[in-house]
């Protein structure tokens, strides 16, 4: 009987949270894999009958879809510029914490975490001020050197690169504190055998530091890369994917589709591309890791 108990007692405990994934996340996604090949809309959820099965249609039809095909190539384009920036600014900013002192470093912890637990609404607001063409501050400072005004949120390619600096903004917080985490991790006797060996700042950085942290790194940049790959917040609340489609991203546009036009297969289809496209850049930068280190 003790065995019996010592055999399920985990089971018992770990239960509970089993069944909240299967019922929140695993049956949500069977379900929506499910809806993908069919045409359920508002009326199909009403009465089932109107659902049909469609099979590959909602596919087929997103990829001639130029407003998906068009929030694909401004994601595509997030993660190109977003990704780089997200990762090595938050490196240079744990970097130079790292090198002040104790006291003056809790102060920019805190200075650089805040934004990544403010409220995406009021970071909108006063990200709104500050890109207002006509009066916002961005443009105030340009004119003091004779810059003409920039349509910060009313060009589409410049509208992208808004977007992009707010979000980096937004998300250096997080990442600063993992890439501190692993420099205060590496062993001071590292950096005094370089020092007796004559070694310079730039050949500690490159020998010691970033090799030290190869995984917080990867760890950082496999992350990030999933996060910018689901843009949805900033391109929702700032430019509502405009203008002219010129922010819309994969995700918002799924939530156009199945929340504004009540289109949930549709939507759901093009949910199950953006889910491949993740795990295909995943498995490829786990590839990348994986020959690293075989070098």
């Amino acid at each position: 009987m003790n065995a019996m108990k010592k055999k399920w007692t985990p089971f018992l405990f770990i239960g509970p949270a089993v069944l909240l994934l299967i019922v929140f996340s695993f049956l949500p996604i069977i379900v929506a894999f499910s809806i993908s090949f069919t045409d359920t809309n508002l009326i199909g959820l009403a009465n089932w009958s109107q659902i049909n099965f469609v099979g590959l249609d909602n596919y087929f039809e997103l990829f001639k879809d130029e407003t998906f095909m068009q929030s694909m190539r401004n994601t595509f384009i997030y993660v190109i510029i977003g990704v780089p920036l997200a990762v090595g600014s938050s490196f240079f900013i744990a970097f130079f914490i790292n090198l002040v002192g104790q006291k003056l470093a809790s102060t920019f912890r805190v200075i650089y975490y805040v934004p990544s637990v403010t409220n995406i609404v009021a970071i909108a607001v006063v990200w709104g001020f500050l890109y207002n063409q006509e009066y916002g501050l961005f443009n105030y400072l340009l004119s003091l050197i004779d810059v003409g005004r920039i349509p910060w949120l009313e060009d589409p390619f410049v509208a992208k690169l808004s977007l992009i600096l707010l979000a980096v903004w937004k998300s250096n917080g997080v990442s600063m504190l993992i890439f501190l985490a692993a420099l205060q991790s590496i062993p001071r006797v590292y950096y005094e055998a370089a020092d007796i060996d004559g070694a310079n700042r730039w050949q500690k950085l490159i020998r010691i530091t970033l090799p030290s942290m190869s995984f917080a790194t990867f760890f950082v940049t496999v992350t990030t890369l999933i996060g910018w790959l689901q843009f949805f917040e900033e391109p929702f609340v700032m430019t509502e994917g405009g203008p002219l489609n010129g922010t819309n991203s994969i995700a918002l546009f799924i939530y156009q589709e199945g929340f504004q036009y009540n289109e949930f297969g549709y939507g759901a289809a093009a949910s199950f591309i953006l889910f491949a496209i993740i795990i295909v850049a995943t498995l490829i930068q786990f590839k990348f890791r994986k020959s690293d280190q075989t070098l």
